[in-house]
Order: C-alpha cells, then structure tokens, then sequence
C-alpha cells in the first residue's frame, strides 16, 4: 500500500510538474505574441474624461487638445468645460436650422473648430465652473436632451403662424438652461474673477486663429483650402488639402516637435478594438479569395470571419494605404466623421511597427490602457477625416506650399 501510494503520488507530481512547465512556457509565448508597446515619444496631457451618454466627442477632445496646448505653452494646468462649448454651439447651431428650414445636419455633433470658434466668441470656463449636469445625472446623458431640442427647432420651423416669434430662441436656450445650467456671466478662479471671455484671453491664453485643419483628398486640389463635406461641419469650415505621405508626415512631425494633435476620424471600422487597445488595417482581404475559399467563407458566422480576419493577440501585417484608397473609402461612405480624440504620443511594438497614441474620452475602464488606445500608421493614414494642429507645428517648407 505505501509502495502504491508513494508511486500515486510521484505520478501526481509528476503530472502537476509538467502542467506548470507547460503553463509557463504557454505564458512566455503568450507574452512574446501579445502587443508590446514602448513608446517613443509623449506629450504632457490632462487626465482622461468621459463623455458617457452624449455625441460630444469632438468638445472633451477638442478641449483635451487645448489643455494640451495649454502645457506646452509652460499654461498651468486645468480642466475645462465641455458643457459650456455644447451649449453655446446647440444655440448657434439652432440659428442655422430655422433660417434653412430644417434643412440641416442639427444634432449634437461637432468638430474641432467648435472648440475654438466658442473661445473665439463666447469664451471658456473651468469644468468646476459649469459641469453641465442639471438634470439629475452623473454623467452626460443626453438621449432626452437632443430629442427634445431637435423636436423644438422643428415646431419653430412648421408652426401654422407663417412667421416666428422674436422669442422662440430665448425657448430653446430655456431648453438648455434647464439641462445643463445657466451659463455663467461671471466666476471666481484661483482668487480672481473673470467673465468668460476674460478667462480665456487672460487664463487660458490662447489665439484661437493659430489653429487650423489638414486633411488629404483628390476631389479637391491640393495646397488650397476646402469646405469638407461631412454632416457636422455645421460651420462650413475649410480644412488645408495635402497629399497623403505629406499629411502623415505633418503628423509624426508635430508629435515630435512637441505638438498634440487633435484628431477627427472612423472607428466603425473592424479593425477598431478599443477593448483590445489597439487600432490597425489587417492585410487580409476577403476580396481576394478563390471561388472555394469564397463558399467556405459565407459559412461562416460573423464571430468566425472577424477572428479569421483580425488578430489582436499580436503585431502582424497591415495594408499599405494608397490616396485611391482613401477617397474610395470617403467617397463611398466608408471613411465617416465618427469620433474625435487626441493624438499626444508616438510608440512602436516589438516588430518596431509605428503607432500613434491616442488619448480618448470613454473613461478608463473596459481598456487595458487606462483610455489610451494606439493607432497604427496604416489605420491613422486610411481613417483619418481631419487633424487640428497649431500652425506652428509645420514646417517653413509646408507653410509656404499652404501659403501660411
């Protein structure tokens, strides 16, 4: 019996000794295979926000960046408030629908240039100031806001009186008023007292005009400047037109002057694992199968085609992107104005591929990298729809060819 036992147990161990060097040699490739990113270069940055429920990516990102700039400018630091940007362009923007009877984009998106249109016009304050959160809830939700908004700007538009009354844009900020909160006419800050438009010019410091737009289309020339057709460029604002390798060098090149970036683009597409951390444009292509590939593929359920398509356990081929395939992508509603973020670093994985890194505005959680996520160069050149950068971040040689 003790002879049985001993050999039992030897047998056991034996087992469990080879279960842990299998457990360890299967964590070692794990660890070997997964992502690595070191980076290669990071810019000071404020801590990362959550828009929660709201289509106001583009105010936290936008503003995100002017806090960033803030910094480099040796500014002190702060948190500025998204809600006072929303409001005031939800009320400009409501202008615009009834003098174009409905006929137009009105909702709760945006762009970059809201951002600095506001502070141009209207001003800025501190987050502490105006957190936007009058109706009872912790984080901007606004499900009921923009449906009640676009639901009064329609009522204004089709009333039965064949005019408007001097007063239904004193109802829509009402509207506004009750959501998010009056704005503030004056505050006190650190000991001082401002208006908005004081805190601004004298806190916050900046020149909105030093701040322009780059994108890379061929259906307008380029080194000239263009309306760019997405939904919520409620301003009509033009961007600056350059070839795609110029604009990707524009980019790598003001990260590593020491320039933030902020930055609209797509992230409807598969290759976007923001749980994953990581954004990229796989070289696989289901178009370019044989007729029995084909077959076997639309067998498959749409969890078996993404796990076959994308990788994201580790670093592996992406397409090269073309400026063809860019305007394809646009012109057919592929390359869409989905997100905006902020670009404050530039890493590389362990097979020394670039990406961008990417600061966004869902929190911190659901991510392995505390709300940063890195963008590959293929995935930044094929998606992005535009980047705001200061002007002082090109080159002599590109400010000339811009006219700048």
């Amino acid at each position: 019996m003790k002879i049985k036992f001993l050999s039992v147990m030897l047998l056991a161990m034996g087992i469990l000794v080879s279960t842990s060097v299998k457990a360890e040699k299967k964590d070692k490739k794990d660890k070997k295979e997964s992502y690595v990113f070191t980076d290669i270069k990071r810019l000071p940055t404020t801590s990362v926000k959550d828009q929660h429920r709201s289509g106001t990516c583009w105010s936290f990102s936008g503003l995100s960046f002017i806090e960033s700039e803030m910094m480099r400018m040796g500014k002190p630091e702060v948190d500025l408030s998204e809600m006072f940007v929303v409001y005031n362009c939800y009320s400009d923007k409501s202008v615009i629908d009834v003098r174009m009877h409905g006929k137009f984009n009105f909702g709760g998106g945006g762009a970059f240039h809201d951002v600095t249109y506001v502070m141009k016009n209207y001003g800025i304050v501190p987050e502490q100031v105006y957190q936007g959160l009058n109706y009872g809830e912790e984080g901007h939700t606004h499900g009921e806001l923009d449906v009640v908004l676009d639901d009064y700007v329609d009522a204004v538009i089709k009333n039965k009186n064949r005019k408007l009354t001097p007063v239904w844009h004193d109802g829509f900020d009402g509207i506004l008023d009750s959501y998010l909160g009056e704005l503030p006419k004056t505050f006190d800050y650190e000991g001082k007292e401002y208006t908005p438009k004081t805190f601004a010019e004298d806190f916050v410091g900046l020149n909105p005009d030093d701040y322009i737009e780059i994108s890379s289309y061929t259906h307008h020339p380029f080194y000239e400047k263009f309306i760019i057709e997405v939904p919520d460029n409620w301003l009509w604002d033009q961007v600056y037109n350059v070839p795609l390798n110029e604009m990707m060098d524009i980019m790598e090149g003001a990260i590593n002057k020491g320039y933030t970036i902020g930055w609209a683009s797509d992230v409807s597409e598969k290759g976007f694992a923001y749980r994953k951390g990581v954004a990229i444009v796989p070289s696989k292509d289901t178009k370019n199968m044989s007729d029995s590939e084909i077959s076997k593929w639309e067998n498959l359920s749409d969890t078996e085609k993404n796990e076959k398509l994308f990788s994201f356990e580790k670093p592996g081929d992406e397409k090269v992107i073309t400026q063809q395939m860019r305007q394809e992508a646009f012109d057919n509603y592929e390359t869409t104005d989905d997100h905006g973020m902020h670009i404050v670093g530039i890493a590389k994985d362990q097979k020394d591929h670039k990406y961008f890194i990417v600061k966004n505005s869902w929190g911190t959680d659901n991510n392995p990298y505390d709300g940063y996520f890195y963008a590959s160069f293929p995935f930044v050149a094929y998606k992005t729809m535009s980047f705001m950068i200061h002007k002082d971040a090109l080159s002599k040689e590109m400010k000339e060819k811009l006219g700048l």
